[in-house]
């Protein structure tokens, strides 16, 4: 047997020179050596899977090197053979190969979160370095499923099928390995859902006992018309496949006899112009169906895949699905990257190959910045999974980004930096809100301000993996860079109050006590709350007599200015009285939350007073250069009388105040009282606008709401 599948391999690397086939019966030899006292669970010897998955790599006609690797690729793991001794024997190009396999290998994939993202994390980086590694790994996995029914243990079966579903079958997709693919979701079908995959072939076989000879009858008519219009392209009709059929209906929530696209033909042409052609014929002469014309030639998929895909009421009044493919295109449809990838070039995918592969380095990048397993997963899949969108740069440059992307999205794609200074968008040359969601075609111009930065608000509605981990990222940084700046201000103010110097040797001290080898985590924890400056000063200095005040002082001097903070990052208003710039404030201390700014009039303060170590003296940051806008509310009783409300709104724009929100609260027949949202600078701001507004004649009563 083994000499059969021996002699079936050198049939199929004829397309090799002498030196590289004597390199692949090297590795033979070696292989079956290493594996001589193996047997596989159908009980045939181990060597005989090595030449198969070698077998598979040869159809779609991979280098030597990596017909090789994929004879040693079990070497490693499963005899006692070193890496060393692949190296000198094959060289370092293979070697590193087999190492890149064993790495993703050595881990069984499991259907459990922390494996899978472990093991999923291996898979890519691996891929990402050499794309062989990739394509060997999926020849693998696709022996393996084609030998399945040997494993007895039926949930080992099972797990091992949907590891396929999830991992290995969306891989070939997205490098274009369309035949790989198919079979890899069939085989997987059949051990998952064995009754659902015979339902489905059993109909299908039904419907073709009662129309036998359709789809050849169908690809006559097809090949007549064409014959007429004097074009001469090859024409192929299938069933698809059951997996395709089952997830339809599953999904769409429909009957089989609801299906409107079960037979499927290609139409295979020597040239674009012939594929757009052959398309104006077939809309010429069949009723073409809504909604399902695609161009993937204009704006090829994110995998190289390029056709014209249709559905027409065909020939035989049948609904028939049909894609229009150049003799090129058909190749990269059916195998990916391996049909055009340049196997004498280095293997690493840099940034100035063919952007098809773009995805595997964002894909490494956001795994990156991944904080956790579930992230990394759930990253992984929308990278994997996700449709595209195809939109423009003003200059006319092709943007691809996922279905459902906003702005936001767009703008991190073109830089980083341009998503961090993102301001506002215009779509199709009008201003439109970032959350709107892109659609195919538009044209986007981003506006961007030096002195703007990401919002948290963003991530709601990012769409891209890595957008998300990049604005999580700035965050995690922002803030923990903010609760430095403020817990050192707080530590400092208050040992310059109890008449400490926080010099070298306190500072030392300190990181001694707390077990620090940074001072700034100290600082970070001050700022968050987490710890009191009380019970910093009191850890170092035991011996300190601290009297606890039993009412807080407001003081002018020596107080923490909320220089350079952001509210809601550092520090967080206080809901109950929406302190504005040149409200007097205070601080209260919150664990896990940092410090609350308050108005000193404030009632929420009273529930505070027994616990005056938490309150700290605080000012705002009165500097020119701040340019901080805050929300206050007012309530305002108004005469029920035309043009009243347009009034109250002019004085409001006037005086450079924006409304961001408008309640009417009570109506009645003479006056209706309303809640108004102004985005002011401060105080004094707000004051202005209150008394501009209480000269407008249909303003009976005004005041500012606090909380």
């Amino acid at each position: 047997m083994i000499n059969e599948q021996i002699r079936d391999l050198e049939k199929l690397t004829t397309y090799f020179n002498e030196n590289e086939k004597n390199i692949i019966a090297s590795a033979i030899n070696f292989s079956e050596n290493a594996h001589r006292d193996q047997l596989r669970k159908s009980g045939d010897p181990f060597i005989t899977h090595p030449i198969e998955v070698a077998k598979i790599l040869t159809s779609i006609k991979l280098d030597a090197s990596a017909i090789a690797a994929g004879l040693l690729h079990d070497t490693i793991e499963d005899t006692d053979i070193s890496i060393n001794e692949i190296s000198n024997t094959f060289g370092i190009q293979i070697s590193e190969l087999v190492q890149g396999l064993t790495k993703i290998s050595k881990f069984s994939l499991k259907i459990n979160k922390q494996k899978l993202g472990e093991n999923y994390r291996k898979l890519i980086l691996a891929a990402s370095k050499d794309i062989r590694v990739i394509l060997i790994k999926l020849a693998d996995r696709l022996h393996n499923m084609r030998t399945i029914d040997f494993i007895k243990d039926d949930s080992k079966k099972i797990n091992i099928s949907m590891e396929t579903l999830e991992i290995f079958a969306p891989l070939a997709q997205r490098l274009g390995m369309k035949q790989w693919q198919d079979e890899l979701e069939d085989l997987s079908f059949q051990s998952i859902n064995p009754d659902a995959r015979k339902s489905v072939i059993d109909r299908l076989n039904y419907l073709n006992s009662n129309d036998e000879n359709i789809i050849d009858e169908i690809r006559y008519e097809l090949k007549k018309i064409f014959l007429n219009e004097d074009l001469n392209c090859k024409i192929e009709g299938r069933i698809k496949s059951a997996y395709s059929i089952w997830n339809k209906i599953k999904n769409k929530n429909i009957s089989f006899e609801q299906l409107s696209d079960i037979m499927a033909f290609r139409i295979i042409t020597n040239s674009t112009r012939e594929c757009y052609r052959c398309l104006g014929i077939i809309h010429r002469r069949f009723p073409y169906i809504q909604g399902r014309f695609k161009d993937f030639i204009s704006s090829p998929k994110s995998n190289g895949y390029r056709a014209l895909h249709t559905s027409v009421m065909g020939p035989k009044n049948k609904k028939i699905e049909i894609q229009f493919r150049s003799n090129v295109m058909n190749q990269i449809a059916d195998f990916g990257v391996a049909a055009h990838w340049k196997y004498k070039d280095p293997k690493s995918i840099k940034e100035k190959d063919t952007k098809e592969y773009k995805w595997m380095h964002d894909l490494v990048d956001l795994m990156n910045s991944s904080a956790n397993q579930d992230e990394l997963i759930e990253n992984s899949k929308i990278s994997v999974f996700k449709d595209e969108i195809y939109v423009f740069t003003p200059k006319g440059d092709l943007i691809e980004l996922p279905t459902k992307a906003t702005p936001i999205d767009f703008a991190y794609a073109i830089h980083t930096q341009i998503g961090d200074k993102c301001v506002g968008a215009k779509i199709n040359e009008k201003l439109q809100p970032l959350k709107t969601i892109l659609k195919n075609g538009d044209q986007i111009e981003i506006i961007t301000s030096e002195e703007s930065q990401p919002s948290p608000l963003w991530e709601r509605f990012a769409v891209t993996s890595r957008v998300k981990s990049q604005i999580r990222r700035f965050f995690r940084s922002k803030k923990r860079a903010e609760y430095i700046i403020f817990g050192k201000e707080i530590l400092n103010a208050f040992f310059t109050k109890e008449n400490y110097d926080l010099n070298e040797s306190t500072s030392n001290k300190i990181k001694k006590e707390f077990n620090l080898n940074d001072l700034e985590d100290l600082y970070e924890m001050v700022g968050a709350g987490k710890l009191t400056p009380f019970s910093v000063i009191k850890r170092i200095y035991p011996e300190i007599n601290y009297k606890t005040p039993k009412k807080f002082e407001l003081k002018s001097e020596n107080t923490i200015r909320l220089k350079g903070l952001t509210a809601g990052m550092s520090y967080h208003l206080a809901g109950c009285c929406s302190p504005i710039k040149g409200d007097t404030i205070v601080g209260i201390m919150t664990a896990g939350i940092g410090v609350a700014v308050h108005t000193i009039e404030c009632e929420t303060l009273a529930s505070y007073s027994d616990d005056p170590e938490r309150w700290i003296n605080i000012t705002w940051d009165n500097s020119n250069n701040s340019k901080s806008i805050s929300n206050a509310r007012i309530g305002v009783v108004l005469k029920n009388q035309p043009g009243s409300l347009g009034k109250v709104t002019t004085v409001i724009a006037k005086n450079n105040g924006n409304i961001s929100n408008i309640n009417f609260s009570i109506r009645k027949i003479d006056f209706f009282e309303i809640i108004i949202d102004i985005e002011v600078r401060d105080a004094n701001h707000l004051k202005n606008i209150i008394a501009a507004l209480r000269l407008v004649s249909e303003v009976s009563s005004l005041e500012r709401i606090k909380g």
